[in-house]
C-alpha cells in the first residue's frame, strides 16, 4: 500500500508539473505583444487623416516596470473626461471612432495603449488582468495632473477594455460613471471560457493551474469579479453587450450575464440584438456602414480567389487605398446617443 501511494503521489506530482507547464504555455501564447497594424492594408480610420481637426497631446506614465503612451484629445473641452480602455489585440487609435464622436460631443479624452500594445512598453500583454492594472495606473496618472482636476472621470472600454472599467471599480478612484461593451465579468471566466473552445472539457482538469499561474503574475486582482464590483460602489454602470458576441458569450463569462446578481440601483443595460450588428465589434457599426462592409467583403473575396489565396501585398494596398474608411467605421448613432445620455446623466 505504501509502494502504491508513493507511485500515485508521484504521478499526481508529475501531472501537476506538466499541467504547469502546459498551462503557462498556452496561457502565454493568448497574450502575444501587438505591434500598429499596417494602415496600408486596413479599414480602420487612421489619425494622420484626421490630425488636423483633432490635435492630440502625447503622455507617459509607468504601469508596473513598463512605459506606456497616452494620448489626450479636447484640450479645450471642459464637459467631463473620457478615458477609453481599449481591446486586446488594438491600442488606443483602433477606437478613433469613439474618441472623436466623445470629442464632437464636448468631452475631453484620454487614451492609452496598454501594456505590450502599439506605441508603449511591454514584451508581451501578459494577460487578462493587465488591462485592468494599466487603467488603475492610468487613473492614478490622471489624478495627479492639475489641468483634470476640475473635470468629472467617466469610463468607456469594450472586450479587455470592458472588463478593466468595471472591475477597477474594485480601487479607490473618483469616478463618476461606466460604460462597459463586451466586457467579460472576470479573468477566470473569461479564461476558461477560451480555454473550452480550444482544448473542450479538459480545460476544467487546468482549472487550477491557470488560476495559479495568474495569481503568481498578478495577485488578488485575478480573483476580482466585475458584479462584486459594481454592487460595492454607488456609482452609475452602463453594461452593453451583443446577443451574438463570438468572444465574450453573451450567456456565458460577459458582464451582463451575471446582471441578475446586481443590486446597484444605479446600473442599466443595453442588448444589441439587430443581426448582422450584435456582434463583439459590429455592434458599434450604423446599418450603413454594415452594408458597405458587405459589399468590400464580396470584392476582396473575389480578389482573394482571383489570386489563390495569396494577394500580393501591393495589390492589397491598392484595393484598401479605395476604401471609404469614415463610411466603413461610421457609428451607430443610436447606441452612442445612448452612451452620450448616460454619461451626461452621470455629471449632472
Amino acid at each position: 500500500m505504501k509502494k502504491i501511494g508513493l507511485y500515485l503521489l508521484g504521478i499526481i506530482v508529475l501531472f501537476s508539473l506538466v499541467s504547469m507547464v502546459v498551462s503557462k504555455i498556452i496561457y502565454d501564447g493568448q497574450f502575444p505583444r501587438y505591434e500598429r497594424h499596417d494602415e496600408t492594408v486596413s479599414a480602420n480610420l487612421r489619425y494622420g487623416d484626421l490630425e488636423p481637426d483633432y490635435p492630440r497631446e502625447l503622455v507617459d506614465f509607468k504601469s508596473g516596470d513598463n512605459l506606456l503612451k497616452g494620448y489626450v484629445y479636447g484640450s479645450e473641452n471642459s464637459l467631463g473626461l473620457v478615458v477609453v480602455a481599449h481591446g486586446l489585440g488594438g491600442g488606443a487609435d483602433s477606437y478613433l471612432p469613439q474618441i472623436t464622436y466623445f470629442v464632437d460631443h464636448g468631452w475631453r479624452v484620454f487614451a492609452y495603449d496598454a501594456t505590450g500594445s502599439f506605441d508603449s512598453e511591454g514584451k508581451t500583454t501578459k494577460g487578462f488582468p493587465q488591462a485592468l492594472l494599466d487603467l488603475d495606473a492610468a487613473l492614478s496618472y490622471i489624478d495627479s495632473i492639475t489641468s483634470f482636476e476640475a473635470l468629472p472621470v467617466v469610463l468607456f472600454g469594450h472586450s479587455w477594455g470592458g472588463y478593466a472599467v468595471a472591475n477597477v471599480l474594485h480601487f479607490d478612484h473618483e469616478i463618476a460613471g461606466v460604460v462597459s461593451v463586451s466586457g467579460a465579468s472576470s479573468a477566470m471566466s473569461m479564461i476558461m471560457e477560451q480555454g473550452e473552445r480550444m482544448m473542450g472539457g479538459f480545460i476544467y482538469v487546468q482549472y487550477p493551474y491557470l488560476w495559479l499561474y495568474q495569481r503568481l503574475l498578478f495577485g488578488e486582482s485575478v480573483s476580482y469579479d466585475a458584479i462584486e464590483a459594481i454592487n460595492k460602489k454607488d456609482i452609475p454602470v452602463l453594461i452593453i453587450h451583443g446577443t451574438e458576441d463570438e468572444m465574450v458569450d453573451y450567456n456565458g463569462s460577459a458582464v451582463i450575464a451575471g446582471i441578475e446578481k446586481v443590486t446597484n440601483p444605479k446600473v442599466e443595460t443595453v442588448v444589441q440584438s439587430l443581426p448582422g450588428r450584435n456582434g463583439h465589434n459590429s455592434l458599434f457599426k450604423s446599418e450603413t456602414a454594415v452594408a458597405y462592409i458587405e459589399k468590400v467583403n464580396v470584392e476582396y473575396k473575389a480578389l482573394y480567389d482571383q489570386y489563390d489565396a495569396t494577394i500580393p501585398y501591393g495589390i492589397r494596398q491598392e484595393f484598401y487605398s479605395n476604401i471609404d474608411r469614415s463610411l466603413a467605421q461610421d457609428l451607430d448613432d443610436s447606441l452612442m446617443g445612448e452612451i452620450q445620455r448616460f454619461f451626461l446623466k452621470c455629471i449632472r
